[in-house]
């Protein structure tokens, strides 16, 4: 039995079981405005691309759902069903310490994931599980591969702009950005990057 916990613009998520085990199920779903060949089409590669993403950021060293299957013909990804809290709804009880121990976490995620040549185009605390000491990025929908500093810049810069709007303590962008740049050579120029962005985000919103 599947239930439906999540309906987004692209996909669906559903709750079910899988050979024993409970798993989500995310399924791609039809646009009716677009052409029925090529609404396939898009589906059935953004499926695949997100499927190997997931599992070259999870080669990588960082802790991504298990995929259990891939269906191209019914566009769903049956995946790993992580049990643990979504960061937006748990770091704010934390004490400082236990922040800056997730935080470093996270941080040292985000650079495993980059320097496999990965961006995962929508780090926000609901893409990112806590479950066994162990953070786990989930959603990787808008992701893609690439090396582009600017585009690792927004994957910093997007979890920087949910931290601010949503959580209290101002160093928790600080504590994973240190631990990024402990593990991810280029982080210099990341961070440039991410100020950069920033500042274009002002500038926009003053004109």
């Amino acid at each position: 039995m599947e239930t439906l916990i999540k309906k987004g613009a692209e996909a669906e998520i559903y709750l079910s079981e899988w050979m024993g085990r409970k798993v989500i199920i995310k399924k791609r779903v039809r646009k009716n405005y677009r052409i029925k060949e090529i609404d396939e089409e898009l589906r059935k590669q953004r499926t695949k691309k997100e499927s190997l993403l997931m599992s070259g950021a999870r080669k990588a060293g960082a802790s991504v759902p298990i995929i259990y299957d891939v269906d191209l013909s019914e566009m769903k990804i049956t995946m790993q069903y992580v049990e643990g809290k979504r960061i937006k709804d748990c770091i704010d009880d934390m004490d400082g310490k236990e922040q800056k121990k997730v935080c470093k976490k996270i941080g040292e995620g985000i650079a495993s994931i980059h320097k496999s040549g990965i961006v995962h185009g929508d780090i926000t605390t609901s893409n990112l599980i806590l479950y066994k000491d162990r953070i786990y990025f989930i959603d990787f929908g808008l992701g893609e591969k690439s090396s582009e500093r600017e585009k690792q810049g927004v994957d910093l810069h997007l979890l920087m702009e949910a931290f601010k709007a949503a959580h209290e303590n101002e160093e928790l962008f600080n504590w994973v950005f240190d631990a990024y740049g402990k593990n991810f050579e280029w982080a210099d120029e990341v961070r440039k990057k991410v100020r950069e962005i920033a500042e274009r985000g002002r500038y926009m919103v003053r004109e």
